[in-house]
């Protein structure tokens, strides 16, 4: 009785454990159904859940059935032999043991359908486990679109490599697997309820348990030899060479040694075969031998012995149309392949007239930088202890009718339960969950200009937000971001804070459709259980109505849409015309099978194509993929699998395409592969004679490696300004420049990269050599150590190397901040040129003390109605609303002065307008 009770017992607990497991993925899969479905991405969803379903059941089942075949094979063998038999020569088998053991007994038993049955289930699912996010290779494969190019030892299209090739290995790892596990098994069976047989003196002779390991061994074989040929197509992204990619012992030697290896593995497959009927187990032995021996001499020995002694003294010659094949490859990997190279001679002869011709380049010099910017943003503007700027994002805009370069950051809610300024008593669940759900708008600042103390200049700041532009936010909520990474409940009986208004504070409601709805208690109750919050259960606040807000990091956000992209490391906010605030993202395609191009990462990859850029409502969370690169097959191919997700980029909005920006994480990379693979010389590129470097700075008292940077400025030889992203170059074992390199990204030049070379017999001061003479000026020295006494201490900030017209300017911005409370405020301004190094408290006096004469202040746009009946109406009507809201913002201020000037403005724009109304 008490063994039935405990049977009864743990069959009710198996049931009730089954039954957790099964609410668990119910609730997982039909709460991200739910996420997809609020996004409109239902398509993606389902395309994802049976790509990955389908593939799992069917490897499941095959490697489940042919298990258990191969063990039901070993029950047939042991019925066969319950009684003794006699071998060839008349001899009688008997058991080893005198009496059959408990093992044996139960393996012959009833029960061992069910063990065989059990063991069946648990191999397979170790093989099916080994394909977790390999559905996507089995799409790509299906859907594969070729590259249009061939590789030069195979000829096939590059396409193969990527789509094929790599379906192949999994198709040939999953059945290795299964091969082996069945292997091991059967073996263990065997020998488990092994008779004296299979341990019989004259162990050469083949039995039925010998034959069926030598058919499972001979399986293992063949398909090794189908290994070896796809093997043999890795020489394309070998290491082993002067080169990435097959090189000259690759081709000669290693080529060679897989062709061969190949045959053997397959002659063994067949003698194994074959003495099955021959039953000769020493013929095996010598084949596998004779394959092993193969595998040391022709795939270690042959190939070290070609490369010492035949490569390595005439090694250049050898390698000669390989070093070729790699610097034209691996440009093409990386679109390096489209460098404009130009000259750049240079000349020191500017003037303040050439500076004053140049003021749109001069006034956007970013003397900001993100980092110490970032701690004077966190001390003026986070105003509340739950507020946060998790980052300093770099962005042009046309404000007030000039081209700017600003620096912004997003006012994002911090988690209270972090928060370091939050009492105690504040961090409860409801405020967690459903009263501190956003941040709240963001502060901008232009990049050149210096406030009272050091502070930035700000165009926006303040809570609600405060403008001295015409550059408006209307929805100033941030309910995704970087830095949010917390699900919260909206639209509930408890209202939203949205911002401080003095002692009170102003709350709102959410107003998007985003979210999951709550909708009924029993999906409130799976929400709960996937989100593991049981407070949400008894929350009386919330309603049916209500909607949950989750994935809210918008790097996870897009990461849960399409896990297959890589993730540029720096979003930025945008501020659309509609007055609504946008992350704007990068991502990329790539891969490691691109045939003779070195690898930018430690896991190989070689190829790489910024191809989407993605936009999130930071108020909504709604996401748009837009394809960027039209001409990358492997954007191409994810386009066919997910028709729905990715638009044309053309569909985007034009206010937020003009802030499409060329990626730093994709430039760091091309100018970091380009440091060799500028040179075209095959023999310059051997002996590395013309290697360039990233030059090195100093930043907080630190040399680091110069980083690239974004500027407003016009190229040689084009008529205006534009925005690009650069990067020095000094040449390898030296601080001089001797090159710089661009990537244009305004209109239709996006994406064009340019290099300008200086002139190899001319010194052109590079920026470790500008730091030295900085460090070596007595005044600026002298200044520096006095400043680091008493409590406070210097930052240095990035060196910018400005190119005007055909000279360089050096711009680096020098920072002062106390030690105990980092606050830095933007004291000195150092300026270099030709041999003069300077030091002042702005730019502008900087530049006048260097070049003499007077800095003319920036030309301003038209603002005034010319009386010109072709007056644009819109212009006008944007006039009239900026000299409003200055008006009301000098009101606040006390500013009479301005408050009449600005009314005045303000009558004039409308006597215009009703004089257009009156034609």
């Amino acid at each position: 009785m008490d063994n039935k009770k405990s049977n009864r017992s743990l069959k009710k607990l198996l049931i009730f454990l089954l039954i957790l497991v099964a609410l668990a993925l119910f609730s997982h899969f039909y709460i991200d159904w739910l996420w997809f479905s609020s996004l409109d991405f239902q398509s993606i969803f389902a395309t994802t859940i049976i790509s990955k379903i389908v593939l799992y059941v069917v490897v499941f089942l095959f490697a489940f059935l042919f298990i258990w075949l191969n063990l039901q094979l070993t029950r047939k063998y042991k019925n066969t032999n319950k009684r003794p038999t006699q071998t060839d020569d008349g001899q009688e088998i008997i058991y080893l043991h005198e009496e059959i053991s408990s093992w044996t007994r139960f393996l012959e038993g009833k029960a061992s359908r069910w063990v065989y049955i059990i063991i069946s289930l648990f191999l397979a699912y170790v093989v099916s486990s080994t394909l977790t996010d390999q559905w996507i290779v089995v799409q790509q494969f299906i859907n594969k679109v070729p590259f249009g190019k061939v590789d030069p030892i195979f000829n096939k299209d590059l396409g193969f490599y990527f789509f094929n090739l790599t379906f192949y290995k999994l198709v040939y790892r999953t059945l290795m697997i299964t091969l082996v596990l069945t292997l091991i098994t059967v073996s263990v069976l065997y020998m488990a309820g092994a008779t004296a047989e299979l341990f019989a003196l004259d162990w050469k002779k083949f039995t039925l348990a010998k034959s069926h390991v030598a058919v499972l061994l001979a399986s293992i074989f063949a398909l090794k030899a189908w290994g070896y040929q796809m093997a043999a197509y890795g020489v394309l992204t070998s290491s082993h060479g002067v080169v990435f990619g097959a090189t000259y012992t690759d081709i000669n030697a290693r080529l060679l040694a897989y062709k061969v290896l190949m045959l053997v593995a397959l002659l063994v497959a067949i003698m194994i075969v074959i003495n099955i009927f021959v039953k000769r187990v020493n013929w095996i032995l010598y084949s596998i031998g004779t394959w092993l021996l193969v595998s040391i001499i022709l795939g270690g020995i042959y190939p070290g012995l070609m490369q010492k002694f035949i490569v390595q003294p005439d090694e250049f010659n050898k390698e000669k149309p390989y070093l070729q094949t790699a610097i034209k490859m691996t440009r093409e990997a990386y679109e390096l392949n489209e460098v404009d190279n130009r000259e750049f001679k240079i000349d020191y002869n500017l003037t303040m007239e050439d500076i004053n011709n140049n003021r749109p380049t001069v006034d956007n010099i970013r003397l900001w930088d993100w980092e110490p910017l970032k701690d004077t943003y966190k001390n003026l503007q986070e105003l509340r202890p739950y507020y946060t700027f998790n980052d300093v994002d770099i962005d042009r805009y046309v404000i007030d009718g000039r081209y700017q370069q600003v620096m912004l950051s997003a006012r994002e809610m911090e988690d209270i339960y972090e928060s370091p300024g939050m009492s105690p008593a504040a961090k409860t669940w409801i405020n967690q969950r459903l009263m501190y759900t956003h941040g709240y708008g963001l502060v901008m600042s232009p990049v050149t200009e210096i406030a009272q103390e050091g502070f930035p200049h700000f165009y926006m700041k303040d809570i609600p937000p405060q403008f001295s532009t015409d550059l408006k936010i209307k929805k100033p909520g941030i309910y995704f971001g970087e830095k949010t990474d917390n699900y919260v409940l909206v639209n509930a009986k408890q209202k939203e804070f949205d911002y401080p208004m003095g002692a009170e504070n102003v709350y709102t409601n959410y107003e998007g459709n985003r979210g999951i709805k709550i909708n009924s208690i029993a999906r409130r109750l799976l929400l709960s259980w996937e989100l593991k919050d049981y407070k949400m259960i008894f929350a009386s606040n919330i309603t049916n109505d209500s909607q949950v807000l989750m994935n809210r990091n918008i790097i996870d956000r897009t990461q849960k849409i399409a896990p297959y992209l890589a993730y540029d490391n720096d979003p930025y906010i945008v501020i659309g015309d509609d007055g609504k605030l946008y992350w704007m993202m990068d991502a990329y395609t790539y891969g490691n099978k691109y045939p003779y191009s070195q690898p930018f990462d430690d896991n190989g990859n070689n190829y790489i194509r910024n191809s989407v850029k993605i936009i999130c409502d930071a108020y909504t969370g709604e996401l748009s993929f837009y394809v960027a690169n039209t001409n990358d097959p492997i954007i191409k191919t994810y386009q066919k699998i997910f028709p729905r997700l990715y638009k044309d980029i053309e569909k985007m909005p034009e206010d937020l395409k003009a802030h499409i920006r060329y990626p730093e994480d994709m430039f760091s990379i091309q100018a970091e592969i380009y440091r060799n693979f500028h040179i075209s010389d095959p023999w310059v590129f051997y002996n590395k004679e013309d290697s360039w470097v990233l030059p090195n700075e100093i930043v907080e008292g630190k040399e680091t490696i110069l980083k690239p940077y974004y500027i407003i400025m016009r190229l040689p030889g084009e008529a205006k300004e534009e925005y690009i992203l650069m990067l020095p170059y000094t040449p390898n074992g030296r601080n001089n420049m001797i090159a710089w390199m661009c990537a244009r990204m305004d209109g239709d030049n996006y994406g064009k990269k340019l290099v300008y070379r200086f002139p190899k017999q001319e010194t052109v001061y590079g920026p470790m050599q500008i730091e030295s003479r900085i460090n070596q000026n007595p005044e600026i020295s002298s200044q520096l150590a006095l400043w680091n006494r008493g409590g406070s201490s210097t930052y240095r900030g990035n060196i910018l190397v400005i190119p005007i017209n055909n000279s360089i300017l050096y711009i680096e911005p020098l920072y002062l901040q106390a030690q105990a409370s980092k606050m830095p405020e933007l004291k000195r301004v150092i300026a270099a040129y030709g041999n003069t190094v300077v030091m002042e408290e702005n730019l502008e006096n900087a530049l006048v003390k260097i070049f003499g004469g007077q800095l003319n202040k920036p030309q301003e746009p038209p603002e005034e109605p010319s009386g010109d009946t072709a007056f644009d109406q819109t212009q006008l009507t944007k006039l009239a609303r900026k000299y409003y809201d200055q008006a009301n913002q000098a009101l606040k201020q006390g500013d009479w002065a301005g408050y009449g000037e600005n009314l005045k403005k303000l009558n004039d724009v409308i006597k215009e307008m009703e004089k257009h109304l009156e034609q």
